[in-house]
């Protein structure tokens, strides 16, 4: 269908609802088995919901928190605030008590609504008092909420189709920050409804019987401004994942017409068919006519692409080595930037220009341009956030007097108009030898070592850089002398491309992987540089004087 530019997305529902009543929009995996909500079934939940929600004497515009994994009732949720008139403001599930609580104190929430999550009875204790929890079904409801159950047995639906203007404030996003406390980015209906308008056609809202699969976090700007809006605007299917170990089963079930993900995902996937079959019998496979198309086919299929038209890879630099090896397949990624600020896509690459190493061109009502001093990204378009929640001087350091947005990301712009990353701004350092280094462009260069899962170059102190690596699970599953052996041969293949200053020293093989839950990774699998740096801070020197260019934490 043809997006018009004003129509947000709470009545793009309400289309849905009366049009396609009957039609599966939400599949929801238990175990084996799934729960079906049609559009008119899921309108009657949402409906209860946005009248209770208008019966407990909240004022008009409250802001209603929401904590949860991905499932069906996180869409009825926000589907509901948006009907009753309020803002909601998602949670990451993985957040702690004391995290939560900072974010709820600073947001104004009075209601939470909470739902699917592994550690509720850790983050409990942050909740502060006066605030009304009302708790999902189904995922272990705590007895001291308002039920779920209880609100759809006795709550009448709310008639009529209220509808907000464009202007009004949606949502308020936290962002899950590399460094400091989350900000609340500030976002409009007409923000996310521009956003879908001018990347409509990239988005391929064309295709008929839409299906996605809703896994990276909801509470994310992706999957919020992208799936949802998406899922939205076509009457698609969502369906969601269970959990971590059900993935694949999941992904498999849901066969999504679209595909969105971080690069970490698609190497996992890359890693998975090698552990099968290794690149050298692939290479040889892909060789033979006959057997090419069939290899493909096999390939998409027991990845659960069978059906997928359009793959989107964004939040992170995607090695060109990861590209080139999808492209062989037949499957092009298509490369998305923006972040929370600009509601999460200010360039795409377009599906038949791929130029590797660029994140595509501006969308259609998107002005960008380089900061001539700093190098830093700023735009201006109808995604821009209104600023932050209640930081009136952070909302002045990222959006100038004349209305461009400060990325805090370093860029480039070519001839044709394709951004290329080069870096962030404030993660630059200096070395002991007083050069400075911009790490994520080192980092790119390790992309095409399957050995290595996760990477962060570091050496403020230090005359040269080190990289710190985490091992993949083909490594895990290789010689230690093997490994060791790729790990220089990266190196040995690498350095002579860099500048003298950044060329890297030492490669650290260390124990522990990154994770949210050791504070590593942000909830949207960004690493932490800052924790990263910290917690190997007082080991750099040592590492960097020992022999050898491989080295092993014990």
């Amino acid at each position: 269908m043809q997006v018009k530019a004003e129509t947000t997305l709470i009545e793009h529902f309400y289309h849905w609802e009366e049009t396609t009543p009957n039609k599966v929009f939400l599949k929801q995996p238990f175990g084996d088995a799934w729960k079906d909500f049609t559009w008119q079934e899921t309108g009657q939940q949402i409906r209860k919901l946005a009248a209770y929600l208008n019966s407990i004497g909240l004022p008009p515009k409250s802001h209603i928190g929401l904590v949860s994994k991905n499932c069906a009732e996180w869409f009825i949720c926000d589907l509901a605030i948006m009907m009753a008139g309020h803002v909601s403001v998602p949670f990451f599930p993985t957040l702690t008590a004391g995290q939560i609580n900072q974010i709820l104190a600073h947001s104004g929430c009075k209601v939470l609504l909470v739902g699917k999550l592994d550690d509720w009875k850790g983050m409990k204790p942050g909740i502060p008092k006066g605030v009304r929890c009302i708790s999902f079904p189904a995922y272990n409801p705590d007895p001291d909420h308002v039920q779920w159950d209880d609100i759809m047995a006795k709550q009448k639906p709310l008639s009529g189709n209220p509808a907000p203007a464009p202007e009004d404030l949606m949502t308020i996003i936290y962002t899950s920050g590399t460094t400091g406390n989350p900000k609340g980015v500030m976002l409009t209906f007409g923000n996310l409804a521009s956003m879908l308008f001018h990347s409509q056609q990239h988005l391929r809202l064309d295709i008929p019987d839409a299906r996605l699969l809703s896994y990276l976090p909801l509470c994310h700007i992706a999957e919020r401004g992208v799936l949802v809006n998406a899922v939205l605007a076509t009457g698609a299917t969502v369906y969601f994942a269970e959990s971590l170990d059900t993935f694949a089963k999941n992904l498999a079930a849901a066969s999504p017409t679209h595909f969105g993900g971080v690069p970490r995902i698609y190497a996992k996937f890359q890693q998975g068919v090698l552990a099968k079959m290794p690149q050298k019998r692939l290479d040889v496979l892909l060789k033979i006519p006959l057997l090419n198309s069939f290899i493909k086919k096999k390939i998409r299929k027991a990845l659960g692409f069978a059906k997928t038209e359009i793959f989107l890879v964004a939040a992170a630099p995607m090695p060109i080595s990861l590209l080139k090896w999808y492209d062989r397949l037949g499957i092009v990624i298509q490369e998305a930037y923006g972040m929370t600020e600009n509601t999460a896509i200010v360039t795409i690459t377009p599906r038949n220009k791929v130029k590797y190493g660029k994140v595509g061109k501006a969308i259609p009502g998107t002005q960008l341009k380089i900061d001539p001093v700093t190098g830093e990204i700023c735009t201006k378009a109808g995604g821009n956030m209104l600023g932050y929640y209640n930081e009136p001087e952070m909302t002045a350091e990222a959006i100038d007097t004349d209305g461009w947005l400060h990325s805090g990301d370093k860029g480039e712009l070519d001839a044709d108009g394709y951004l290329s990353i080069t870096g962030r701004v404030k993660e630059m350092y200096k070395t002991s030898k007083g050069e400075y280094v911009a790490p994520a462009q080192i980092e790119i260069g390790f992309a095409t070592n399957s050995y290595i899962e996760q990477i962060c170059v570091v050496g403020e102190f230090i005359p040269q850089p080190i990289a710190l690596v985490v091992l993949s699970e083909l490594a895990n599953a290789a010689s230690k002398d093997s490994v060791a052996e790729s790990l220089r041969q990266t190196l040995a293949d690498l350095n002579p491309t860099l500048k003298p200053y950044e060329r890297v020293q030492k490669i650290v093989v260390v124990k522990e992987p990154w994770t949210v839950e050791n504070k590593r990774m942000t909830p949207s699998l960004k690493i932490r540089r800052i924790e990263v740096e910290k917690v190997f801070a007082n080991k750099m020197e040592g590492w960097y004087e020992q022999p050898g260019e491989v080295i092993w934490e014990l």
